[in-house]
C-alpha cells in the first residue's frame, strides 16, 4: 500500500466531444423513431402478442437502469472510494428513468391483455377476492406513479449534487449525497420489490413468491455492473478515461460481478428448491411451465450461461483484470439478463412453448434505441467523473 503515498495530480477533467459521434447518435434516434413507429402497428394489429413483447423489454432495460441506482446510492452510503471515476456513468445511465417512465405508458394502456386479474369481476373468483385489497387498478396506478416519481426524483438530485460539486468541490454536497442514499436504500428496496410484483409476478395473480423481488434485485445488480464494465470500456476505447480509470478498477467491478453471479444462483435455487419442496398448485405452476417443452431448453441455457459458465471464467484474476476478456462476459451476463427476462414475462403468454415474435425484437430495438440515443445527448453535459469529490485521489490511487 506504499503507493498511496505518492502524490497522483488531480486531473481537470474530461468531456465527451458529442460532435465525434453525431453519426452514431443521428443512427440511434433514426432507428428509435422507426421501430416505435412499427411498435404501434404493432399495438395496433396484434396488441395481444405485443404488449407481452413490450413488457419484456421494458422489464429488461428498466432492470438494466434500477441496477446503475442501486450502485450510485451503495457508493454514498458505504462512502466508497474505489468508485468514484466511474460514478458519474453510473449516474447518467440511472437518469435514464425518466425516459423509462414514458416508455412504461404503453403498458398502461395495453394492461388489459398483460393482466387478467383487471378483467375478472368481483365475486368470480375466491382466491382473487382475497388480494383486491392489493390488485385493484388504482392502487395498482397510484403505486406505479409512486415508484417512478422516487425512482427519477432521487437519481436526478444525486447526479444534480454530483454535478454541482464538480464546481467548486465544497465537501457539502458528499454529505447531501450521503444523506439521499441512505433515504433511498430502504425505498429502493420496496419501490423494486413491489414494482416487480405489480409489473412481472401479477401477470398469473395466481403464483406468489416472497423471494421474488430479491430475485429480480440479484439480475439487476450483476447485469447492471457488466454494463458499467461495457460502457467504461466503450469510452476507453474512444480515448476517454485512459489515465483514470485502471486495471485496479476493472478487477473491482469483475469481482461484483462474480459476486452477484452467485447471489443470483443462491437466490434462484433457494426460490425453486423452497416452491419445489413444498409443493403447492398455487406456487408450483409457475416452475412448471417453465419446465416444459422448448421452455426448458431456455430455462437450462439460463442456469448454465447466468452461473456456471460466468462463475468458472470470473474465478480467474487474470480475466478480470484484463478489459476485453472482462467486457466478453460482461456482454454475456448482459443477454443472459435479458433472457431472463424473456423467461419470466413470455411464458405467461405462450405458455406450452417458445413462440418467438418479430414485436419481441422490435421492442427490444425500439427500447434500446431510444435509450441510447438519450445518453448520448446527456454524457457530453459534464465531466466523464467527478473531478472534483473529495475522495478522486483515493480511486485515482486505487490498489486492491
Amino acid at each position: 500500500m506504499s503507493e498511496r503515498s505518492q502524490v497522483v495530480p488531480t486531473p481537470e477533467g474530461e468531456y465527451f466531444e458529442s460532435n465525434r459521434f453525431t453519426g452514431l447518435s443521428f443512427l440511434l434516434g433514426l432507428v428509435a423513431v422507426v421501430a416505435l413507429a412499427l411498435c404501434v402497428v404493432g399495438a395496433l394489429v396484434n396488441p395481444h402478442q405485443f404488449s407481452y413483447s413490450w413488457l419484456f423489454a421494458f422489464a429488461f432495460f428498466f432492470t438494466l437502469c434500477a441496477g446503475c441506482f442501486f450502485w450510485t446510492i451503495v457508493h454514498h452510503a458505504t462512502d466508497a472510494e474505489w468508485s468514484v471515476v466511474v460514478r458519474r456513468q453510473l449516474e447518467n445511465l440511472a437518469a435514464l428513468f425518466v425516459v423509462l417512465a414514458l416508455l412504461f405508458v404503453p403498458i398502461l394502456f395495453l394492461r388489459h391483455h398483460l393482466y387478467a386479474w383487471m378483467d375478472i369481476p368481483p365475486g368470480a373468483e375466491a382466491s382473487l377476492d382475497s388480494k383486491r385489497a392489493y390488485l385493484n387498478w388504482d392502487f395498482f396506478l397510484g403505486r406505479a406513479v409512486l415508484f417512478f416519481g422516487f425512482f427519477i426524483f432521487a437519481s436526478l438530485s444525486l447526479r444534480r449534487l454530483s454535478v454541482r460539486q464538480d464546481e467548486d468541490g465544497n465537501p457539502r454536497f458528499t454529505i447531501w449525497m450521503r444523506k439521499v442514499a441512505f433515504i433511498s436504500l430502504p425505498m429502493f428496496a420496496l419501490c423494486l420489490t413491489f414494482g416487480a410484483f405489480d409489473w412481472l409476478m401479477s401477470l398469473n395473480y395466481r403464483w406468489f413468491s416472497t423471494m421474488f423481488g430479491v430475485y429480480i434485485f440479484a439480475g439487476a445488480a450483476g447485469s447492471s455492473m457488466s454494463l458499467l464494465v461495457l460502457v467504461i470500456t466503450a469510452l476507453r476505447q474512444a480515448g476517454y478515461l485512459k489515465d483514470v480509470v485502471t486495471l485496479e478498477h476493472y478487477h473491482i467491478m469483475g469481482k461484483w460481478m462474480f459476486a452477484f453471479c452467485v447471489f443470483w444462483a443462491y437466490i434462484g435455487f433457494g426460490q425453486y428448491m423452497l416452491i419445489w419442496y413444498a409443493n403447492m398448485p398455487e406456487e408450483t405452476e409457475f416452475f412448471i411451465t417453465r419446465n416444459t417443452e422448448s421452455w426448458w431448453v431456455l430455462s437450462m441455457l439460463l442456469v448454465v450461461g447466468r452461473f456456471f459458465g460466468p462463475f468458472a471464467i470470473l474465478l480467474l484474476r487474470s480475466i478480470k483484470k484484463e478489459p476485453h476478456r472482462l467486457c466478453y462476459v460482461a456482454g454475456w451476463i448482459v443477454c443472459m439478463q435479458m433472457l431472463d427476462m424473456y423467461l419470466v414475462v413470455l411464458p405467461a403468454l405462450h405458455g406450452t412453448g417458445v413462440h418467438v415474435s418479430i414485436w419481441d425484437l422490435l421492442s427490444l430495438i425500439a427500447i434500446g434505441a431510444t435509450l441510447g440515443f438519450v445518453f448520448l445527448r446527456l454524457v457530453p453535459r459534464t465531466s466523464l467523473f467527478p473531478v472534483r469529490d473529495p475522495r478522486l485521489i483515493e480511486s485515482l490511487k486505487l490498489v486492491n
